[in-house]
């Protein structure tokens, strides 16, 4: 089949990498793709989701399968399906997930999903006197997309009014903040877990666990993401019953009744207090930088789990998933996440030991391509570097074996990902 992938991150490079080996897919495109997706397949210059659906139907595109939240959010989902073309991901109504975190608290309230307490308001009055009564520190949220950015979580009350005075303002976030979610501080660790669905039936996938702020030892702001490593061995068997039974069952059940199917990757981000999955929050599409790792850890062809899952078969997918295990290491720019900064070559060493070259490899991100087609870091979150191995020290060694491979001007990167799971 041909397949058309939309997005430009790693994200989606990590699924057209997989694709790309996968014996059931003979064309890749990329709306836009990066400056190194057109080694994967090829880039084409189009964003509108009518003009999308029809290149989609001309080039004989048997699967779209959409990477970012933002399209989602914006309906692609419901234009490919009034193209009768079979798309990767949920409709705008259930996209609606993500794209609101009020609309999300208020479906995990009526579906009876765990969660934190909070209140959703658009009075800094309502929000000021509810700060107010709770224990420190408190978290708000905006309640629109901020491209993973609009969580604060304050230590003072005082700064968690301040959070919300900002958001409210436009000062922070613009437009997303016009509504806030202000919640209680949930102390315990934090788990991704990814369940696939075809409005139906659902397959969950290891779960993993990602690394938001920029500095080792999780000091310094949030990002979106500065590594990420799975499956995790902070979760079991009886955990994962526990998400299934009181989160994926009743959310996909809530979301059917309400007229909504869910369809695509419901992205849970769990916070397991005293061993309880209470969810912090959904969102609608793969994790950056969690898919990197996830999808060089299904064995069985990739197409068929976004294929069925876009076609309401499921129930007929035989996923067969490795035993192995998964480290990436995010390389930013020199400024990221405070600034952008300025474009440097990308040089990468020849890998002469095999055993690196075949257990590991690179998801090119926030790159781009001059006018003699060199390869320039161009974004904050320039590409990740991913290691497979027996165990997770073996991965993550690979996974820092392959950074020292990796030479740009300004690069970073934190030095400890997976340091929870190591610790145990």
């Amino acid at each position: 089949m041909d397949v058309l992938i939309i997005g430009s991150g790693g994200r989606e490079y990590s699924i057209g990498y997989a694709l790309k080996k996968d014996e059931n897919v003979d064309k890749i495109y990329f709306a836009p793709g990066n400056g190194a997706t057109d080694t994967l397949g090829k880039n084409i210059a189009l964003s509108d989701f009518n003009e999308l659906a029809n290149f989609a139907k001309e080039s004989s595109i048997e699967l779209t399968i959409v990477g970012p939240e933002d399209p989602l959010v914006n309906g692609i989902v419901d234009v490919f399906h009034e193209h009768n073309l079979n798309i990767f991901g949920p409709s705008k109504a259930a996209a609606q997930l993500e794209g609101s975190k009020v609309f999300m608290k208020n479906c995990l309230q009526k579906y009876g999903v765990p969660t934190a307490k909070y209140l959703e308001t658009d009075s800094l009055d309502e929000a000021s006197s509810f700060i107010n009564t709770m224990s420190t520190p408190i978290v708000v949220k905006a309640d629109g997309l901020c491209a993973g950015k609009g969580v604060i979580i304050a230590p003072t009350h005082a700064d968690a009014i301040e959070a919300a005075k900002n958001m409210l303002s436009g000062e922070s976030f613009g437009d997303a903040g016009s509504k806030i979610i202000v919640e209680e501080y949930l102390d315990g660790y934090e788990l991704s877990i990814f369940a696939v669905c075809d409005g139906k039936d659902y397959v969950v996938l290891p779960a993993a666990q990602d690394h938001k702020r920029v500095l080792d030892g999780d000091e310094g702001p949030n990002t979106g993401g500065m590594g990420a490593y799975a499956p995790t061995p902070l979760i079991d068997d009886e955990l994962y019953k526990k998400v299934e039974d009181r989160v994926i069952k009743p959310t996909l059940e809530g979301l059917k009744k309400d007229g909504m199917p869910f369809t695509g990757v419901l992205f849970i981000g769990v916070m397991v207090v005293n061993g309880e999955p209470i969810v912090l929050e959904y969102n609608v599409r793969f994790g950056d930088p969690e898919c990197e790792e996830l999808m060089v850890l299904i064995e069985s062809p990739v197409s068929e789990l976004f294929y069925k899952a876009a076609t309401g078969d499921l129930a007929n997918l035989d996923i067969k998933l490795s035993n192995r295990y998964a480290v990436g290491v995010v390389l930013a720019s020199q400024n990221y996440p405070y600034s952008s900064s300025q474009p440097a070559e990308i040089i990468v060493d020849e890998i002469v030991h095999k055993e690196l070259s075949e257990n590991s490899y690179i998801a090119y991100a926030g790159v781009s391509k001059d006018e003699d087609g060199t390869l320039l870091a161009t974004g904050g979150r320039v590409l990740v570097c991913v290691g497979i191995g027996e165990s997770i020290q073996e991965a993550r060694d690979r996974a820092y074996m392959l950074v020292g491979q990796v030479h740009f001007i300004g690069k970073k990167c934190r030095t400890d990902i997976a340091y929870q799971a190591l610790a145990q």
